[in-house]
């Protein structure tokens, strides 16, 4: 990779936690002033940052754009947020779509409770791929040497005493919800918040995309919130139909 694209995408993130100044930006760097002001000139020409009337540099307008736009461009998301809106009218929890990108789990979706009390999530924001049940869901369809690879190489956080503790309970977790078609975090990641998730199924039957329901467990104990799971189910089956072009049995056309 070019030095100086290398350096230009590393002030990005250097500039994700606020404003800063062209020193910090070239401390950062670890370059002369005169160069990081070279970069930073060219970013905001094309947009990707902006000078304040202060002096500091923030991201600029157009890295939003382009990132709303490759969010927009995942068709999946907008095949499901009609369903996702429909889900979280019907159950009164928070909703999310999540996809699987490299060794990530990322939410691209969400629906907020209408209850005082909710989620906090953010779309973009990886998940905690060894206790989330959208990340399970999505793991578990992996081919076999892909989950035990992926689960050799990744960290176990005890967010909780019900966090997965190591790669073996990892993998007989993935193991069971491949089974079983679902997965549930109780309390794994947080010990006030359960969540079920199930999988949109692409034409070939792979899992695109997961979504789930969650809530506080103030709001929904574990047995309240497992007892969604049907109409969880049924929303994934129309998603994965719909993105995929194919009608439920009792809508097929008849001769």
């Amino acid at each position: 990779m070019s030095q100086s694209v290398e350096r230009a995408l590393r002030i990005l993130p250097a500039l994700a936690g606020g404003p800063a100044s062209l020193g910090d930006v070239a401390e950062e760097l670890g370059v002369h002033k005169s160069t990081a002001l070279r970069l930073l000139r060219t970013l905001h020409a094309h947009g990707f940052v902006y000078r304040q009337a202060d002096g500091r540099y923030r991201l600029g307008a157009r890295l939003f754009e382009l990132a709303a736009e490759a969010v927009e461009g995942l068709d999946v998301r907008g095949i499901a947020h009609p369903h996702l809106v429909e889900l979280a009218r019907a159950t009164g929890h928070t909703v999310h779509l999540a996809l699987h990108q490299d060794d990530e789990v990322l939410y691209v979706d969400k629906v907020d409770s209408r209850r005082p009390v909710r989620m906090y999530s953010r779309i973009g924001r990886p998940v905690a791929l060894t206790v989330a049940a959208v990340a399970k869901v999505l793991l578990a369809d992996l081919p076999e040497a892909e989950r035990e690879g992926l689960a050799a190489r990744i960290e176990y956080p005890a967010y909780t005493p019900r966090s997965t503790p190591d790669a073996a309970a990892f993998l007989r977790e993935l193991a069971l919800v491949r089974e079983q078609g679902w997965a549930a975090d109780l309390g794994g990641h947080e010990e006030s918040v359960n969540c079920v998730a199930a999988p949109v199924r692409g034409p070939d039957g792979r899992a695109v995309a997961a979504l789930s329901v969650s809530a506080p467990a103030v709001v929904a104990g574990a047995e309240g919130l497992l007892g969604l799971l049907p109409l969880v189910l049924r929303t994934a089956d129309t998603i994965s139909r719909e993105y995929s072009g194919s009608a439920p049995e009792e809508e097929a056309p008849r001769d």
